[in-house]
């Protein structure tokens, strides 16, 4: 049986927005900004998982198994690399962050990714492993046992998966072996926003302003705000950073629906506003049935007997009824107006893309 959701009619009608009293959310500006040159260090490392039950990387994998013969050779065991048949050692690519300011023997997690053919990495434990930054100087090492969140599990004819088996993760597997350093700013620094916004930008500057002096923060651009460290500051940068991240603003936001279509999952933003629509909304089932007869030729007619398909076609329409949706200001009006029409989420989805076109939509429709 096939579904098809038709969407009728959708129109816009002419409104004007009313003004309605919301209340604002103030955020930290360590939550939507950060300090330039204050940035986590990717790292990456080829290393081996041992202890597989079977499921590791077959001998086609070559890398795996040189890998194997040469940590071998280190311990003084000569094995030549096409006698290597262990399936229980998989080649992966480990990979972490290092934060700023990490001191040596600080602990960080990282990620264990397969590299050849392994069905799994459950139950493995990662050899030590270097580390290295994108320069190649190693900086920390890993090692441990692997956490996949999840398991595989397969039979003659079939299996079961959850989650995916070939990325794990090992919590604290990490340690820094070689500081990185950080210098901290001494005349000015530069803000980064994360979300790139002209007010929020301005904003930003004037909380500076307001607690400091009058010219120590500029907005530069949409996702930069120019600082300038205050003399009386400047023999203790890290109170001033701290004042700094811990100011409270109102950070603007554009007005944005986001839809994945996938799951059927809508989120709609404060921000959005609906002109008043009419919407009609009916569902069309159609349903094709196959049954199979067999045609057979009365006796000494020298025919054959053959199968011929019988098909049957049936199609209900559901009632519509066209309802009108006001014009809503607030994310709890357009909720219950949209509850209202009685549609399901992935109809619901249909209907705001019919109302985006009518232009009645205002707000960015984004679909994942």
């Amino acid at each position: 049986m096939k579904k098809i959701y038709l969407l009728l009619l959708i129109f816009w009608g002419s409104s004007f927005f009313a003004s309605q009293v919301r209340a604002e959310v103030e955020v930290r500006v360590k939550d939507i900004a950060k300090v330039s040159g204050f940035n986590s260090l990717p790292l990456y490392g080829y290393g081996l998982v041992i202890g597989l039950a079977g499921t590791g990387d077959k001998k086609e994998s070559a890398f795996t198994m040189q890998a194997v013969a040469n940590m071998l050779e280190r311990l003084g065991i000569t094995v030549p690399k096409e006698e290597i048949m262990s399936k229980n050692v998989a080649a992966v690519i480990v990979t972490g962050e290092l934060p700023p300011y990490s001191k040596q023997g600080t602990h960080i997690d990282v990620t264990v990714s397969s590299l050849g053919d392994a069905r799994s990495l459950q139950g493995g434990t990662l050899l030590p492993t270097l580390l290295l930054e994108t320069s190649g100087e190693s900086v920390a090492e890993a090692s441990g046992s692997i956490s996949i969140g999840g398991y595989s599990a397969k039979g003659g004819l079939g299996g079961v998966q959850k989650n995916h088996p070939t990325v794990g993760r090992i919590p604290n597997g990490g340690v820094v072996q070689r500081e990185i350093p950080t210098p901290l700013p001494s005349e000015t620094l530069e803000l980064l926003l994360d979300e790139p916004d002209f007010t929020t930008a301005s904003r930003v500057a004037e909380e500076i302003n307001a607690n400091f002096s009058k010219d120590t923060a500029k907005a530069d651009s949409a996702a930069t705000i120019k600082v300038k460290i205050p003399d009386g500051e400047k023999d203790d940068v890290i109170r001033f950073l701290s004042k700094l991240e811990n100011l409270n603003i109102t950070p603007d936001k554009i007005a944005v629906v986001v839809v994945d279509e996938r799951t059927g999952a809508l989120v709609i933003g404060q921000e959005v506003k609906i002109s008043s629509v009419a919407v009609s909304l009916s569902g069309l089932s159609v349903e094709i049935r196959t049954d199979i007869a067999v045609s057979q030729s009365p006796p000494l007619a020298n025919g054959e007997t053959v199968v011929v398909p019988e098909e049957e076609v049936s199609v209900k329409e559901g009632e519509g009824q066209l309802k009108v949706v006001p014009s809503l200001v607030s994310v709890e009006e357009i909720a219950k107006a949209l509850n209202a029409i009685g549609a399901t989420p992935r109809e619901l989805i249909e209907i705001l893309q019919a109302i985006k076109k009518a232009g009645a939509l205002h707000a960015k429709l984004v679909i994942m």
